[in-house]
């Protein structure tokens, strides 16, 4: 076997170092992207691609490793450790033969700890002799079965007692690549006809969706550079022709809330013309958003600002639409993100919905009377859904879910999401997420005595 073209050019030894930094990172609560920042550019290809696939399969690696080596290593030993033992655990990663993986695992583990070597190599060598019955034996550990925080599982359980395991099983899944094809410069047909004559084999989901058979970098997307095509998924693909199913006046005044990276405020501007205001808190991730409408020859005024602090920003005149892609714990995108399922700590969660529920109550009076606010987050956790906007609901007294379109609600990482099933075309092809179009009424209700 071969290695991945992403791995073949640099010694896999130095690849597996790189790896166990990242990883270690990432145990030691920092994000993978931040981490891998940190390598040279020349190894971050084949170390994402190491730290993705130890990413998810730590759970199992960590038990295994404390199957065999009870007492815990240095931690740089330790990361070294769980990269190789998560690479020879049966999950199908990259096509290294097993001595070799082992044998680099080793000369890395020299070049960092040279005393750890002997070790190292005794504990590999040990799985890869003993690996079925080890791997039959911790898999009654479910922190080695579904290779989630043991939290994690036991918040899927009680949201979605009947789909827990498909949930956590799926997350750890390579996701599928789906493109939005800007309709202002071409059908998603032509745009489909010409991936086939590039040789990238496509289906068209529906709507500006494509999913590709194969993911491929960016720069091999014909026109990507010229502003024909961008990578979202196709869950989040629904948000904005959710918010624009009520046909709005060109220039209506649009509110992109916590706007980057960009996604969705650009597939509001294919799609309409409208005045829109994107903000976001973080001036960095805001340059994102304009380097996006930049490349697909979109504009929109960007501030960085406080969504939840309108007093700071707001001109006093009502939006007509807003968009609230709340902060919230990813855990509809952990195949994406393989790194956010160990970040994530229990204590996470209260403080994200106190931050959604602020959010909400902050902008929902610079909505217009008949607008509509559409709340999205990339979770499956019912506290960052349906629980947060019953909450709202019942708060604002002005406010309704829309009828039509009525809201999707939660969409799970799902092949069968029977939770709201998707057009045959689009099953499995489309991560965790959860959508509520919520109308503002002319006047409130009336309360009886």
């Amino acid at each position: 076997m071969t290695a991945p073209a992403s791995t073949a050019a640099l010694p896999l030894a130095r690849l597996l170092g790189h790896a166990a930094d990242a990883v270690g990172a990432v145990r030691a609560g920092q994000s993978l992207n931040d981490a891998l920042a940190r390598c040279p550019v020349a190894a971050r290809p084949g170390t994402q691609a190491l730290a993705f696939h130890a990413l998810r399969w730590l759970g199992a690696a960590e038990v295994v490793r404390r199957r065999l080596a009870p007492k815990t290593p240095p931690p740089q030993v330790d990361s070294l450790l769980l990269v190789a033992l998560a690479l020879l655990w049966p999950a199908g990663g990259p096509p290294y033969e097993e001595h070799t993986l082992v044998d680099q695992a080793v000369a890395a583990t020299t070049r960092r700890a040279p005393r750890s070597a002997g070790f190292v190599n005794a504990v590999l060598r040990r799985f890869a002799r003993e690996r079925d019955a080890i791997v039959a034996a911790v898999l009654a550990d479910p922190l080695a079965r579904f290779n989630h925080p043991v939290w994690w599982l036991d918040r899927l359980r009680a949201d979605w007692p009947d789909r827990w395991q498909a949930i956590a099983d799926a997350d750890n899944q390579h996701p599928p690549m789906t493109v939005r094809v800007n309709i202002r410069r071409l059908t998603p047909a032509a745009y489909l006809q010409r991936l086939v004559e590039n040789g990238i084999e496509a289906i068209a989901l529906g709507g500006a969706a494509i999913a590709l058979a194969r993911p491929v970098p960016v720069t091999q997307l014909p026109g990507f550079a010229d502003g024909l095509v961008s990578v979202q998924d196709a869950n989040a693909q629904r948000a904005a022709p959710l918010l624009l199913a009520k046909s709005l006046p060109a220039g209506a005044r649009v509110l992109d809330a916590c706007a980057a990276p960009g996604g969705k405020t650009a597939h509001l501007l294919e799609l309409a013309d409208i005045d829109l205001l994107a903000i976001d808190r973080d001036p960095a991730r805001l340059g994102r958003v304009d380097a996006t409408l930049s490349r697909l020859g979109l504009h929109a005024e960007t501030r960085a600002c406080d969504a939840a602090t309108p007093a700071q920003w707001w001109d006093g005149r009502p939006f007509a639409a807003i968009l609230l892609d709340a902060p919230c714990s990813a855990s509809g995108i952990v195949r994406r993100h393989p790194d956010v399922r160990w970040l994530r700590r229990p204590s996470d969660l209260p403080a994200l919905a106190a931050t959604q529920a602020r959010l909400l109550d902050a902008l929902w009076p610079l909505l217009a009377p008949g607008g509509r606010l559409l709340y999205v987050t990339c979770s499956v956790f019912r506290s960052e859904g349906s629980g947060q906007i019953d909450a709202f609901l019942q708060r604002a007294g002005d406010a309704a879910l829309a009828a039509s379109p009525p809201s999707p609600g939660q969409l799970l990482p799902l092949p069968d999401n029977e939770v709201t099933p998707p057009s045959p075309a689009l099953a499995g092809a489309a991560d965790g997420f959860f959508l509520a179009l919520i109308e503002k009424l002319a006047s409130k209700p009336k309360t009886t005595r």
